[in-house]
């Protein structure tokens, strides 16, 4: 165990792009959202929380639920949040010791501006925590050249494992505040982690199937390469989106991320109707909105190995859905869109 828990700290290390070390947890991605709220923050303290959609919500739950007082900065579900409304934020809570956003927001498939995110922070004493939970492996979140203090993510989306295993990166920024840091803390103790991680083990039972399983994902991502990797992901979300607009389909998210595609259903069609058929009558799985979006959009993600073929039969599908569901679609102008744009993304 520990020799494959030595490669997969070197390797996560050189996933996040970080001279620092990245410090595993047996836990889902929200257990790495909540080391990110006790391991750097005191009670009574205050954070500004960009709330964008249904994962922005959760830092606001965490922070009633460790008594911080949240600055919330709700955005309009598909929009970005604006540097500057952060920086007039931190400006009217000097206070504040972070600010907590997700990389991208995948209830509404929403990128948020990180790298200047981080230069706004970098220009106070609040650390900038980033959920990269659907992000990392799927876009460049270059750690230490960006300066993202806190850099929290998971194994089960770009990196294609099953759930349980989650990450958490962090400055030595952040590591200041954590020697002051005094909310309640047991299993996820970032400390008691280093220590122990440092020596290849983990302070609690580690999810050794999955650590072995993270070691063959980051080897497959070696083998293809940093940059070709975000270039993959860029071409699938290149295309998918040319296909969703070439069927007269608007974009939901105002800054659109290479992790996933959220899609406007068409007039008279109820999104959650169009993914049960395409699940039924094709096999396809997409998923729906949530809250205000429901009924209303229709999410494609194509973050971890996804080819071109993949995406043509997605793409495909979803043109036939539509068409059987009664809306005035062209059959085939999404395919030829898609197609293009691989052929040209070559």
């Amino acid at each position: 165990f520990e020799a494959v828990f030595a490669r997969v700290r070197e390797g996560l290390a050189w996933l996040y792009q970080t001279k620092q070390d990245v410090l595993v947890f047996a836990a889902s991605g929200t257990g790495a959202m909540e080391a990110s709220f006790v391991n750097f923050l005191r009670k009574g303290d205050t954070a500004v929380v960009v709330d964008g959609g249904k994962f922005g919500e959760r830092w606001g739950k965490l922070a009633k639920a460790y008594g911080v007082n949240a600055v919330t900065l709700k955005c309009e579900w598909g929009h970005p949040v604006e540097p500057a409304v952060v920086e007039k934020a931190l400006r009217e809570n000097p206070q504040a010791k972070g600010v907590y956003v997700q990389a991208n927001e995948s209830s509404t498939g929403v990128y948020h501006p990180i790298r200047e995110l981080a230069q706004v922070t970098a220009r106070t004493g609040a650390v900038l925590v980033v959920d990269a939970i659907s992000a990392l492996g799927a876009m460049t979140l270059p750690m230490d050249d960006w300066g993202i203090d806190v850099l929290l993510s998971a194994g089960h989306k770009a990196l294609g494992l099953p759930p349980g295993i989650a990450f958490l990166g962090a400055s030595e920024k952040a590591w200041k505040l954590n020697e002051s840091a005094d909310l309640p803390r047991f299993y996820f103790d970032v400390k008691r982690e280093r220590e122990s991680q440092r020596k290849n083990q983990t302070a609690w039972t580690p999810a050794i199937a999955l650590v072995e399983g993270l070691d063959e994902s980051l080897a497959m991502f070696r083998e293809e390469g940093l940059e070709n990797v975000f270039a993959r992901h860029e071409r699938m979300a290149r295309a998918a989106r040319a296909g969703m607009q070439a069927l007269g389909l608007t974009l939901y998210s105002r800054s659109p991320s290479p992790a996933m595609t959220t899609v406007l259903a068409p007039d008279g069609v109820d999104s959650e109707k169009l993914v049960k058929h395409l699940f039924k009558e094709y096999g396809i799985k997409l998923v729906g909105g949530q809250d205000a979006a429901k009924g209303k959009i229709f999410r494609i993600a194509h973050l971890g190995y996804f080819d071109d073929f993949d995406m043509l039969v997605v793409i495909g599908a979803i043109e036939r859905g539509l068409h059987d569901l009664g809306a005035k679609v062209q059959l085939g102008a999404g395919l030829a869109a898609a197609q293009r744009s691989f052929a040209g993304g070559r």
